[in-house]
């Protein structure tokens, strides 16, 4: 493992009698239903669009891979400012920062029904991607800082349920409002869930007592953590899986509902938008990979993942529509399984810097999500989906030999068999 300069609001400035809030208390349950809402918050809007795709394709006359492009500017735009973000909640905290990224967002999610041309809608969906770059990096550390570490991997776990659950919830929403009603007011739909979740999570979300705000360290400290995380073997292995399995999934649920909206299926887009019900399993795989890692260990889980995204993907790959749900289902549980795994081990890994180590993780899960979500449309319009799975199943092998390659198992045995009697060796 590498070495990290030392930072505000890891070690020193930390008390040291601070432990974490334990399972079970008040303050815990807080924490954790603070963040599912500002999950619910996030990626609803993040992804608000993706229901109703076919819809605003055939309402503003453009191709499937220009209508996704209204996913892929959010979601490069959270993946260019969660750097920026995470060194703002060194300096102002993490509730604030998270605060202000998640309140600017519902405002401009708000006017996303007013854009008057496509060109303004990329516009507004880019800044509102920028302006939730202030949750996914700040939420993983303020975790990792205010829970006891014996349960970091287990909250790190609840807290992907309820980003599944706010995916889940935009989605499901837009879909039939975008049928009765056109995407504008889906979108509107959304936006207002939207709110309610962040005016929940303000309410909920605990003070910080595990970290303590400090003056920035400048750029050439900030370049010095970020570039000792990037030369830290295990978390770079962590950045690629990021970049690949979600670019991948992305790709998936981009264009899978135009596959269902052809033939031999010819969906409506209500019936199109149950699809993502398949977050469903995600909710679940997300809690019980992180309990399985106490037995079996991050890397094993995480590869376990990665092989369900594949067998799923495969089942993909017929004309029977319940095998193609199915399918989905498995390989909807599998990735989250995996996320879940790697969100929270870079907190883990990092000893300091773990905003940064985490904005990292996301800037490469988003950077795979703009970049391979938006490039999966031009495999499925050129050679149809059987071209896209078999892409995306490459990315998962590929994930999956990174990921084996640089978290070696008698490694990894050997770097936790000494801390085995403490508690928190049983999140590693």
């Amino acid at each position: 493992m590498g070495t990290y300069p030392r930072t505000a609001g890891n070690d020193a400035s930390n008390p040291k009698a601070w432990d974490g809030h334990p399972k079970g208390s008040a303050a815990y349950g807080k924490v954790l239903a603070g963040l599912a809402f500002a999950g619910v918050a996030t990626f609803a809007q993040l992804y608000s669009t993706q229901a109703v795709l076919p819809i605003m394709a055939t309402d503003l006359q453009i191709t499937a891979a220009e209508a996704a492009l209204t996913i892929s500017l959010a979601t490069v735009g959270l993946a260019v400012t969660v750097i920026p973000w995470s060194f703002l909640a060194d300096r102002i905290g993490r509730v604030k920062a998270m605060a202000m990224g998640i309140t600017a967002a519902t405002v401009l999610g708000l006017l996303v029904p007013l854009a008057d041309s496509f060109g303004m809608l990329l516009g507004l969906r880019l800044l509102e991607g920028m302006a939730l770059g202030g949750i996914p990096a700040i939420a993983i550390a303020y975790l990792n800082e205010e829970v006891n570490k014996a349960h970091a991997a287990l909250a790190a776990g609840s807290y992907v349920a309820g980003t599944t659950l706010g995916g889940l919830a935009g989605r499901l929403v837009a879909g039939p409002v975008g049928e009765l009603w056109g995407w504008r007011a889906a979108a509107l739909a959304v936006s207002l869930l939207a709110t309610l979740a962040a005016v929940l999570f303000l309410l909920l979300v605990p003070k910080a007592r595990g970290f303590t705000p400090a003056k920035a360290a400048g750029l050439r400290g900030a370049w010095k953590t970020l570039a000792g995380h990037i030369r830290n073997r295990r978390l770079l292995a962590l950045y690629v899986q990021a970049f690949l399995l979600m670019g991948g999934f992305v790709a998936v649920y981009n264009y899978l509902g135009f596959r269902l909206a052809g033939a031999p299926f010819t969906l409506p887009a209500t019936l199109i938008s149950l699809i993502f019900l398949a977050y469903l399993s995600g909710t679940f795989s997300s809690r019980w990979a992180a309990a399985l890692t106490l037995r079996f260990g991050r890397r094993n889980v995480l590869l376990a993942g990665v092989i369900l995204m594949v067998a799923g993907l495969a089942l993909t790959l017929t004309e029977m529509l319940a095998i193609i749900l199915l399918g989905l289902v498995v390989f909807t549980g599998g990735f989250f399984a995996a996320h879940s795994i790697g969100a929270g081990w870079t907190g883990s890994i990092a000893s300091t810097g773990r905003a940064q180590a985490a904005s990292l993780y996301n800037l490469s899960y988003y950077l795979g999500s703009s970049v391979i979500g938006w490039a999966g449309g031009l495999v499925f319009q050129s050679w149809g989906w059987p071209a896209l799975a078999g892409t995306v199943m490459v990315l998962a092998c590929l994930t999956a030999v990174t990921v084996a390659v640089a978290h070696p198992w008698r490694e990894t045995r050997a770097t936790t068999a000494p801390e085995a009697g403490r508690p928190e060796a049983a999140a590693a």
